[in-house]
């Protein structure tokens, strides 16, 4: 038998580089199995390399689409036989004012950021309900930030991708019966340095906002910003959460998303005492 019969298997998307790779690799000194997907599997060669087959399955994904989504469960089920833990991390950052932002590019990260996770929610559903043992269930981390919570100038469609993506996570959640045992988890990241500018599309500053603009003052403190987070403590605490038999519905990773999150709570129950007369005015 095996010596990984009884460990966890992992999917996880978006592993060529920064936090997907930083899980990968936890997972594996881990000593657990994983499912890694990406667009281009060379990147990991290394790993394939250093690791056995029956540790590591690397898996071609464009997570927009369907079929391939489809196809890398169905290797997942023939190659592993069960799954525990599916995280949704593919994406990248497009930057620009809304305005400034062509309805394509828009749509496309959209797409990457919210369906391509939709897709894969869906599939891991049915895999944690159809093939795993009745009860033994599974959990799905959607990769958020600071930004599925609150409005970052400039970032207007990936706030959109990301808000969709919890607003997904938590009627989810919701809708999954007790004794499935599935559960899903928001996991709002802060700044962490995981490559960032390689996965970034810069859109050229709209000619109508001035230099003093906040975008263009977002623009100029995000080139310029050290990002403090460290990856391979944001993976270990993945795995943690992962395991926990009734995790949080969000769970924020760096204390500048802690502080962000906090403070937009705060906002948003401020605004609503503030104006809780006016709500109640338009009872019946």
């Amino acid at each position: 038998m095996s010596s990984f019969a009884d460990s966890r298997v992992w999917f996880i998307t978006g592993t060529s580089s920064g936090m997907g790779n930083a899980i990968l690799r936890a997972v594996l000194s881990a000593n657990e199995r994983v499912v890694a997907t990406l667009r281009t599997p060379s990147a990991l060669a290394d790993l394939q390399s250093e690791y056995p087959p029956e540790q590591l399955l690397v898996l071609p994904l464009d997570v927009t689409e369907t079929e391939q989504v489809t196809a890398a469960f169905k290797k997942t089920e023939e190659h592993f036989h069960r799954l525990d833990v599916v995280v949704n991390n593919a994406g990248y950052i497009l930057s620009g004012e809304i305005e400034a932002t062509p309805y394509e590019e828009g749509r496309k990260i959209v797409d990457a950021l919210f369906w391509g996770a939709v897709y894969v929610t869906k599939e891991a559903a049915w895999f944690f309900r159809e093939v795993n043992p009745a009860g033994h269930g599974g959990r799905v981390l959607n990769i958020s930030s600071i930004g599925g919570y609150t409005g970052i100038p400039t970032f207007g469609y990936y706030n959109a991708g990301k808000f969709a993506l919890e607003g997904f996570t938590d009627s989810f959640t919701r809708e999954m019966p007790p004794e499935w045992n599935i559960k899903g988890i928001i996991v709002q990241l802060g700044g962490f340095e995981t490559g960032w500018r390689g996965a970034r599309v810069q859109l050229p500053p709209h000619p109508a906002y001035p230099e003093n603009s906040p975008a263009a003052a977002l623009r100029e403190q995000w080139l310029g910003t050290q990002k403090t987070g460290d990856v391979h403590k944001a993976a270990a605490a993945i795995l943690r959460i992962a395991g926990e038999k009734a995790p949080p519905l969000r769970v924020q990773l760096g204390s500048d998303a802690l502080e962000a999150v906090v403070e937009q709570a705060k906002t948003t129950i401020r605004d609503a005492e503030a104006h809780a007369g006016l709500a109640r005015s338009t009872d019946l």
